[in-house]
């Protein structure tokens, strides 16, 4: 299947993603503060409790593709995208979306385009996979597998990049003077 590399792909962003969130849950709970009426202190355990729930989508989606967890994959992207999207339309002070748990990842219009593709792979995938264990997917691969691993792993990788670093290197941009407006 050609759709099953940024699937795997969109699973391990989304594990360490759910993971990070839940080690450091503030600057997402900050984020959703500032356009949500939710006290910070609740929003913390809520942030806590998606992230977890998050990561186990990631990881179970990763060892087992089945229609289900491919579209609870595609749902969460969906749902990062729609999210981010509706702040950056409404110019709302969305100034980290805190989605690797860290500071100064100002969420940008790449991010909303990174999700959407990420939910588009997951929903292929949703429709047209046969269940299967990682393990048994693998088998099949040329070469065990390994090239579509490494390759996944890469595309994770540079998906992450794109939403953190790159962010990060506008905002730094902007603040110096060097360009000027939002980030795309």
């Amino acid at each position: 299947m050609e759709l099953i590399g940024p699937y795997l792909a969109a699973c391990i962003l989304l594990a360490v993603a759910g993971a990070a969130k839940a080690v450091r849950p503030m600057d997402t709970a900050r984020a959703v503060a500032l356009v949500a009426p939710i006290p910070l202190t609740a929003g913390r355990g809520l942030v806590r409790a998606g992230a977890l729930a998050e990561g186990v989508v990631g990881v179970t989606a990763l060892v087992h593709q089945s229609p289900v967890t491919a579209g609870m994959v595609a749902l969460s992207y969906l749902g990062f995208a729609v999210f981010v999207a509706w702040v950056l339309a409404r110019g709302g002070p969305l100034a980290t979306c805190g989605c690797f748990g860290r500071p100064d990842t100002p969420a940008t219009w790449l991010h909303v385009v990174v999700d959407v593709v990420l939910a588009v792979s997951a929903g292929a995938v949703a429709t047209t996979v046969t269940p299967s264990w990682l393990p048994a997917l693998l088998a099949h691969e040329p070469w065990r597998g390994v090239p579509l691993v490494l390759l996944s792993v890469l595309c994770a990788w540079l998906a992450f990049l794109a939403l953190s670093r790159l962010a990060e290197l506008g905002a730094v941009r902007r603040r110096l003077g060097l360009i000027r407006g939002p980030a795309t």
